[in-house]
């Protein structure tokens, strides 16, 4: 068939994506990116990676799968390779114009004024619009504020001529990501995949393509500017939720009560979802995708979304809650924090990942900085490197010597198999700062530490 495959009827479509006679390019092949081209390459259908990251790309093209955090794509990544099914490139000019269906996996972050920023979005778009053939499917996967595609990136792409004209003679439509980092091969393999196009053929044909590579439920929506709501909507209940919990957190401490006994009483009941505190919320998504409905809701009124607003300036205040707690307790046994010896245990903004894309980690080091502490820090995914301008330890056991006490930010599945007489027998100073509730408070004093833990009391 000549026909790309906007040009097909379903039937032809149907058979053209069973036949593997479609290619696919995933511009942005990152974090989720690359996981999701892997996966379009596992199903047989010949896939590219474009980048603009000429590392990442020589590096992928040599073999050096680079998410070592993530389960079981090494596999994948092996067979794919193998099997000459995927490929990574940096030429936007020979790969865009003879793909049939082309994937936007590409970051929507922040500026410094707590904005979206979707400026690689809106770079992308300009080269669709120069390089686009007609026939293609264009696909958004990265997370944007509903009616983003509608009112901004779809007038880029279509652009002032008459070659491309959405819904027309090419297809457009949504299917964000719904992968956590860390597990992304189960999250792919089981949690249902919203759908959304700019009108019913190119919604018919991203089913007919998401079938073939995921096997999960793909539910319908009405429109993109819908499912990009939906998607939304579910994690910013999540840093709503977490922010109510760090704020409960922090008047418990104050009652006495501890909070992982009330959580884990109160999720017995149907109807409630734990969340648990900690020292901020972190990441490429939560506080992204808040700010993303804020940014939404200010053409409207600035007295919407108080709630948001006021989850985030409590989660956004975490971090300095911790630097209280960490004077508060080296105060109370004799010691000031200039000047002090501090083991920062885990930087990444999340367990078992090696990311530390808007960790609170980040703020809470350099307000210890400022403070004149001496800092040291040890992460498991971040051994003999250099992180927020502090060479990294290679050695928990040896990291733990000499320090006066040890602050605790990310639960790393490591961490959570320490004894707590390991601690005492090695530190010289046994002050435990722990923000995540790894350790038992009670079976921590009884060997004999000094411990403060967020939310629990002391």
């Amino acid at each position: 068939m000549n026909k790309k495959i906007f040009d097909r009827n379903i039937d032809d479509v149907k058979k053209s994506i069973k036949s593997a006679e479609i290619s696919v390019c995933v511009i942005g092949i990152g974090r989720i990116g690359l996981p999701t081209a892997l996966s379009f390459a596992k199903s047989g259908l010949l896939t590219t990676g474009l980048d603009i990251n000429t590392s990442l790309v020589e590096k992928i093209n040599s073999g050096d799968f680079p998410l070592k955090d993530e389960p079981k794509y090494d596999i994948i990544f092996d067979e794919v390779l193998k099997n000459k099914t995927f490929h990574a490139t940096t030429q936007a000019n020979e790969i865009i114009p003879k793909s049939d269906v082309i994937l936007l996996s590409l970051p929507t972050p922040m500026n410094e004024n707590n904005i979206p920023d979707y400026s690689a979005l809106k770079s992308v778009a300009n080269q669709l619009h120069s390089l686009m053939t007609p026939g293609t499917l264009v696909v958004v996967e990265s997370t944007i504020e509903p009616g983003f595609l509608e009112n901004e990136l779809i007038p880029i792409i279509d652009g002032n001529d008459e070659r491309l004209e959405s819904g027309i003679n090419y297809g457009i439509g949504v299917c964000p990501e719904t992968a956590n980092p860390g597990e992304i091969i189960t999250d792919f393999e089981k949690l249902p995949r919203l759908v959304g196009g700019i009108n019913k053929k190119s919604a018919d044909i991203i089913t007919e393509i998401y079938h073939h590579v995921f096997p999960v439920q793909l539910i319908p929506m009405p429109n993109c500017k819908t499912a990009n709501a939906v998607k939304l909507t579910t994690n910013v209940f999540r840093d709503i939720n977490i922010a109510f919990i760090n704020e409960l957190s922090i008047l418990f401490e104050k009652l006495g009560i501890d909070t992982n006994t009330v959580l884990e009483a109160a999720k017995t009941k149907y109807n409630f979802q734990v969340h648990y505190p900690g020292a901020g919320v972190g990441g490429p998504c939560l506080p992204i995708n808040s700010y993303q409905f804020l940014n939404s809701g200010k053409q409207f009124d600035d007295d919407l979304l108080t709630i948001i607003k006021a989850s985030r300036k409590r989660n956004e205040s975490m971090p300095h809650y911790v630097i209280d707690m960490i004077n508060e307790t080296l105060s109370q046994n004799g010691k000031l924090l200039k000047n002090c010896s501090l083991l920062i245990m885990g930087v990444s903004y999340k367990p078992n990942v090696k990311d530390i894309q808007l960790t609170p980690a980040e703020i809470i080091i350099n307000k210890l900085k400022d403070q004149g502490a001496i800092l040291k820090i040890y992460d498991p995914y971040f051994k003999s490197s250099t992180v927020f301008g502090i060479e990294t330890e290679n050695n928990l056991e040896d990291a733990l010597h000499k320090v006066d006490a040890v602050i605790l930010l990310t639960a790393h599945k490591e961490f959570l198999k320490i004894e707590p007489s390991f601690l005492k027998s090695t530190m010289k100073s046994p002050i435990v700062i722990d923000t995540r509730g790894v350790f038992d408070v009670s079976a921590a004093k009884e060997a004999g530490l000094i411990i403060r833990s967020l939310g629990r009391k002391f």
